[in-house]
This record gives structure tokens, C-alpha cells and sequence, in this order.
């Protein structure tokens, strides 16, 4: 018991400081879990628990260094909820295996994308909010939160990739803004786990807590940074979740 908490917990802290500075956490936070003989689908619940938990963190504390557009994630979040409850809906029903090959492709190309434009997302050229932008913005949000309650791996790379590919956002910004979105489609995830009692708290809480301190160091050393540091490991993480997609393919 006391080996699992602390593999948890530590595996759990790493997981949610790479997270904060560039998505992919739960490449490392739910194997963490099923390592030590977690059943998968209290799993699932259990690593949403906690890692909603530190998304929040997260987001509170970018929002604090002025990270946050609010004026634009306030237009994003509801259908953000929306699309994670309709994924989550259409899961129940509808087979993954398409979504899964196609997820696999696009996540090689934002990942292949990044790393030979050197100059992307190294400077912030947000030029202000416009009908269009603003429906874009809307659109990719319930987009990706319907991925997110549908299937998941990915969704931090691609919010962060869409912040800087629709607004011109840097690699910082972009990830502050993703880490409020994907807090709310985990938001969503996570009650309909805990209404099915798919949680385990005595796992859940003591992860969700070391979970929360990653993220606060991920999150300051990202602000302090910058995007030399954000980018190098956002690419990583997103050619690393490819990776995982064509092992479980396989």
C-alpha cells in the first residue's frame, strides 16, 4: 500500500509539472495508476480526479501572471462543457478505432509541424479578438472537449497548437489558455466518473494532492521560461502521445 502511494505520488507530481509547462501528463499519471494494479476504469476516474485537480491549480495560478485571456476563454468554456459531455455520450455508443487512427496522424503532423517551424509560438502576435477568430476559437473548443469526454490523449498539445495557429499566441499564453479549457472538459469528465463511482479516493487524494504542487512548479517554471522552455517539451510530449497511439494500434 504505502509502495503504491508513493510510486503514485511521485510519478504523479512529474506528470502534472510536464503537463502544466506543455500537456502529455497523462502519459504518465494513469499508467502510474495502472502499474500498481488499479483497475482500468477506476483508473480512468481516478487519474480525472486527480488531475482536474492540478488543471485547476494550473489555470488559477496562470491566471494570476496575466496569462489568461479572459475575454476569450469566457466565449470558449461553455462550449468546451458541451463537447465533453457529448463525447462522453457518444463513447458509449460509438467505436473509437477511426478516431484513434485519425488522432494518430494529426498529432504526428502538429508535433513534425512544430519542430521545423523554429519560429513558431516564440512570440506572442495576438492581435486582438474579431467575429472570426472568436468563432474559431468556439468551434475548436467544443471540437476539442468532444475529444476530450470522447477519448483524450492529445488534448493539451492540440488546444496549445490551436491557441497559436487561430491567435498568434506564444507558446506560454497558448498553454496557460489550454490549461483553463482542458480544466473544464476534465471538470465534466470527472462527474460523470464520480456519479458512476468510478473513483478511488484513497488513491485519488493523496495523487491529486502531489499532483497539485507539480503543477505549481510546472506552471512558474513555465512563466519564468518562457516558450525556449515550453516548446522543446511540448514537442516531445506530442510526438511521445504518437507514439503511444501506434503501440496500442499495433
Amino acid at each position: 500500500m504505502w509502495l503504491n502511494l508513493f510510486i503514485i505520488c511521485i510519478l504523479g507530481f512529474l506528470a502534472a509539472a510536464i503537463d502544466a509547462i506543455a500537456g502529455g501528463g497523462g502519459l504518465i499519471s494513469l499508467p502510474a495508476l495502472l502499474m500498481i494494479g488499479v483497475p482500468p476504469h477506476l483508473a480512468l476516474g481516478t487519474n480525472k480526479f486527480a488531475a482536474s485537480m492540478a488543471s485547476l491549480n494550473s489555470s488559477i495560478t496562470f491566471a494570476r501572471s496575466g496569462k489568461v485571456h479572459t475575454s476569450l476563454v469566457k466565449w470558449q468554456i461553455p462550449f468546451t462543457f458541451i463537447g465533453a459531455a457529448l463525447g462522453v455520450w457518444a463513447v458509449l455508443s460509438v467505436s473509437s478505432e477511426f478516431l484513434n487512427k485519425a488522432v494518430l496522424v494529426l498529432i504526428l503532423i502538429v508535433g513534425i509541424y512544430t519542430l521545423l517551424h523554429k519560429n513558431l509560438g516564440m512570440e506572442n502576435k495576438f492581435q486582438g479578438l474579431h467575429p472570426f477568430n472568436l468563432g474559431v476559437g468556439c468551434f475548436f473548443a467544443l471540437a476539442l472537449g468532444f475529444y476530450d469526454g470522447f477519448f483524450g490523449p492529445g488534448t493539451g498539445s492540440f488546444l496549445i497548437f490551436s491557441f497559436i495557429a487561430f491567435f498568434g499566441f506564444d507558446f506560454v499564453t497558448a498553454s496557460a489558455n489550454s490549461k483553463v479549457l482542458n480544466f473544464g472538459s476534465n471538470f465534466v469528465s470527472l462527474l460523470l466518473f464520480a456519479w458512476n463511482g468510478k473513483i478511488l479516493f484513497s488513491y485519488g487524494i493523496p495523487m491529486a494532492l502531489f499532483m497539485i504542487f507539480g503543477s505549481l512548479v510546472g506552471t512558474r517554471l513555465a512563466i519564468r521560461r518562457g516558450a525556449v522552455l515550453v516548446k522543446p517539451i511540448f514537442i516531445t510530449m506530442s510526438l511521445l502521445v504518437a507514439v503511444k497511439l501506434i503501440y496500442q494500434y499495433v
